[in-house]
This record gives C-alpha cells, structure tokens and sequence, in this order.
C-alpha cells in the first residue's frame, strides 16, 4: 500500500510538472505572437465588426469593403482574403462592442483576460480530480494546443465552453431551466455544441430544452431583425464561402469522404447516433449526456479549426467526472496527445479519436451498469425490509382479549 501511494504521488508530480512546463511554454509563445503582430488575431476582426455595425449599422458588418476600410483605420496590415474576414454570427460582434471604447491594444488584452476567467470557471465546474490535483487539470488546459491556439487568436470558445459547463452545473443542481438559458453561449459558436440543446430533448430534460430554445431562440430573432434582408444574404453568402475553403474541412468527416452529399448524410447519420447515445446514457449520469453531443457534435459538423477542439476537452472532463473504468484515463490522454500533436501528424488521428470515442460510448450504451443494479437491490431490499416492517405492524395492532380479572 505505501508502494503503491509512492508511485501515485510521484506520477502526480510528474503529470504537474509536465503541464507547468506545457503551460509556461505556451504562455511564452502568446506572447512571442503578440509581439510579433499585435492584430494578427480573430479579435482585429471582432473589434472591426463592431465598429462598423456603429459606424454603419449591423446589416454592414459582412460587407468586406467596410471591413478592408476599418482595418485600415485601425493601422493593422491586414488584407481581406479567404481566412481574414468576418463571418462570426453578429452576438460576437455585439460582445466586442463595449471594447470599442478601448484603445484596441487594451481592448485585446482585456478581451482575453475575460477568456483566461472562462478558463478557469468552466475548470472550476466539470474539473474530474479533487482537492490539489485539481490544480494539475488547469495547468494541463492551458498547456494545450487547442486551449493557447484559441487564447491566441482571441476566439470565443472558451465563452462557449463555459456556456455548456455553466449549463451542465446548472443541470446537475436542479436548475433545468436555467441550464438551458445558459446555452445561449452556442450563439458565438454554434457548431462548438450545437448538439447538446437536441441532446437534452432526446433525454426528457424539457425544461432545459426549452431555456436553450427561449435564449436562443431570442439571440436569432435579434440577429435577424439587426442585419436586415441585405445583412442576411451577405451573412449567408459568407458562409457559404467559408463552407468551400479546404483549410475549414480538414478536421473535419470531409477529410475522408469528400464534400459531396454523402458527407452531409454521414455527419447527419453522427447527428443523429449522437443524440440518441445521449438519451440512452442519461441514466448512467447526465455527464454522458453531455459528452456525446459534444463528441459527436465534433464528427457531425462541417466546419472545425484546431482551437475548436477544446470541446473534446470539456468532453473529456465531463466523462471522467462519471467515474467510468479506469482505461479511459488512457483512452483520454490518447486522445488528448492526437490533438496535440495535429500539426505534425495531420488530422488524422484526431478524427480516429473522435470516431472511436463515439464508438466506445456506443458501447458503453449496451453495457449493464453494475451501479443500476447496486442501486436496484439496494431499493428491493429496502423495500422487503418495509414489507416485513408492514406485516409486522399489522400483527401489533391486532386486537387483543382485555383482561378483566380483577387484581
């Protein structure tokens, strides 16, 4: 036992060690690219679209003429091309409104210390260890690829991130409805987790559907009414082009089967597969839930970058806070090197991680849970223990003779 608690303690300090050094590491390298390019990020662009939705309303923020002229104000460099324009649906812009009365330079930094705190709240939330170890967990995230990438660029991720642990939270403490308001986070990004509202219908939680529905639902309405019908078609149009550059399909099912209409069937078929896994893993605990939409979400969507993938991570969070067999440690710090390794190796075995979590949370879906029938004899027991207290209590009350013998 002390053995076995030595070795434990030492590769504790070992995984520490490892992640403050990926940490630090990554942390140097933000700023390196900051230095190097102050506007070489998403956030120039953010900024950008927000000015110009003051300037000249929010029907104009998709029009790339505008945005090329306020780039140019901003004195950045930059020239509109395929990855340098706006295409974020029009609450981000609205986010980076307030900080357009910031000197860009502050409004960044500001902007990404907010992303810091999204961080480290969404690890406060679904982190899987206990007391110290937790720390370990926050150092591994920042020390990820996908986690500094995102930090980096100034991406809203991590807002989104913290959306689906918040509702998640919100979920677990008998709040259904407010977890479902708190997914009005999926409005930054949608494709980061647009599964999870249709996971939490296919799972009876219809109190939380309706709440991600109702912000939602609020958040569209809104953006329609603000671009107009001329801001509508050119958000479309936007899209549109974005869904043809090979760079937004590379991580993606596309990489393998093209980009024709079987694709679209077979991300519709990991759609679907998704979320009924998440109606039939409900009852092992509603962490499963959420890690199949966010994994099959992943597989199902036609547009990821590497910053994206920070969702495996919270995936990976939620479903070993369930307590699953102890290989899927493993199976998760497999998944989490194929990520980190992706500008190396290609995307490949990113995508194979993806699709054999989806597999193995398939299986786990067939799979007894011995808990269920732990609990299950415990509430039989429980409930021959009231029978006999019953039977027993009814033999009490039978009348009995009075005794009338006098004393």
């Amino acid at each position: 036992m002390v053995a076995s608690s030595r070795w434990r303690n030492l590769g504790a300090a070992a995984g520490a060690a490892t992640a403050a050094l990926f940490a630090i590491f990554d942390l140097y390298q933000w700023a390196l690219a900051y230095a190097g390019d102050r506007f070489h990020n998403d956030f120039t662009f953010y900024f950008a679209a927000a000015k110009i939705g003051l300037t000249h309303g929010w029907g104009s923020i998709y029009d790339l003429a505008l945005q090329q002229a306020q780039l140019d104000a901003m004195g950045s460099r930059i020239t509109i091309a395929q990855l340098a324009r706006y295409i974020s649906p029009p609450p981000v812009a609205w986010s980076a409104l307030p900080f357009t009365a910031l000197p860009y330079e502050v409004a960044y930094w500001v902007w990404s210390a907010l992303l810091v705190a999204a961080l480290a709240a969404a690890w406060w939330l679904v982190s899987p260890a206990v007391g110290h170890a937790r720390v370990i967990f926050l150092a591994a995230a920042l020390g990820w690829l996908p986690v500094i990438y995102g930090l980096q660029l100034g991406q809203p991720g991590l807002f989104v991130a913290l959306g689906v642990a918040g509702s998640y939270a919100l979920l677990k403490a008998n709040r259904p409805l407010w977890a479902g308001v708190a997914l009005g986070a999926l409005a930054l990004k949608p494709q980061l987790g647009f599964l999870v509202p249709l996971a939490l219908l296919a799972a009876r939680e219809y109190r939380a559907f309706l709440g991600s529905v109702i912000a939602l639902g609020v958040l569209g309405v809104a953006s329609v009414l603000a671009l107009g019908a001329d801001g509508l078609n050119s958000y479309f149009d936007r899209l549109s082009f974005a869904a043809g550059v090979p760079v937004n399909r590379e991580l993606t099912i596309a990489y393998f089967a093209g980009t024709g209409n079987a694709t679209r069937l077979i991300q519709f078929t990991f759609a679907v597969w998704s979320v009924g896994l998440a109606a039939l893993l409900r009852r092992r605990g509603i962490e499963w839930m959420y890690a199949c939409a966010l994994v099959g979400g992943m597989l199902a969507t036609p547009y990821v970058h590497l910053d994206d993938l920070v969702m495996l991570g919270l995936a990976a969070w939620l479903l070993l806070r369930a307590r699953p067999v102890a290989w899927t440690w493993v199976y998760a710090l497999a998944g989490v090197l194929a990520v980190e390794g992706e500008p190396i190796w290609g995307p490949v075995p990113v995508i194979v991680a993806e699709l054999g979590a989806l597999v193995l949370l398939s299986v786990a879906s067939l799979k007894h849970d011995d808990r269920d029938t732990e609990e299950h004899r415990a509430e039989g027991e429980h409930d021959a223990r009231l029978e006999r207290d019953r039977q027993h209590l009814s033999a009490d009350r039978q009348p009995e003779a009075v005794d009338t013998r006098q004393a």
